[in-house]
């Protein structure tokens, strides 16, 4: 039977993957199943690489629909989000958004009508970029600003002292991200940040006074 699934993509501590249902239902749409990757970049982890993405790829069949807030969930690199649309669509997936209620779907064979949504489904990709790439300009700026004043303390750690510290007591005894995320209760990407870089995470709970 065709399921319909939230993708939520949740990269920021204000966004959270509850809301994103919230809204979705709020839109009239019955959700089968949420999968969501947390603390994931848009920009540089295409969808198929990240931890519940490549789920999401396994699971979607044919007649299935796949919701999402917006299409800069699936990510916010042009040449990513443009292939994983189409793969998805020539599998016989549709695509809907929450914001517009904007529906996309491969079961027209008119080449007008296809070329039509091809280039719709490019601009809002090449929108999400664009986006990306302001915020991420504004971002150095007032980092380069606040360097300059010496109140420069970096991103908020997702992460207190006792949750670094049981990380790094389970990395140690050689339990898996997975186990490690569940038993300290931080997202995978934060345990794998932890155990590529433990002294910047260390120094990110100091500039905090954490």
């Amino acid at each position: 039977m065709p399921r319909t699934i939230l993708y939520a993509r949740v990269s920021t501590t204000e966004q959270t993957a509850s809301h994103q249902l919230a809204q979705a239902e709020a839109a009239g749409f019955a959700i089968d199943e949420v999968i969501t990757d947390h603390g994931v970049s848009g920009v540089s982890v295409p969808l198929a690489e990240r931890p519940d993405g490549r789920r999401l790829f396994d699971i979607l069949r044919h007649g299935d629909t796949l919701v999402v807030r917006w299409i800069d969930r699936l990510g916010r690199n042009y040449s990513d989000v443009t292939a994983t649309v189409r793969e998805l669509l020539d599998r016989g997936v549709t695509i809907r958004t929450v914001i517009n209620a904007m529906t996309f779907d491969g079961a027209s064979t008119d080449p007008m009508t296809r070329a039509v949504r091809d280039a719709l489904l490019g601009f809002m990709a090449a929108m999400a970029e664009a986006q990306a790439e302001t915020t991420k300009e504004a971002q150095a700026a007032g980092i380069a600003a606040a360097r300059e004043r010496g109140v420069y303390r970096g991103r908020k750690p997702s992460f207190d002292r006792e949750k670094l510290d049981k990380v790094v007591e389970l990395l140690a005894a050689g339990t898996g991200p997975a186990e490690i995320a569940r038993v300290a209760g931080v997202s995978r990407q934060t345990v794998y940040r932890i155990r590529d870089d433990p002294a910047a995470a260390e120094r990110a709970l100091r500039a905090w006074r954490s």
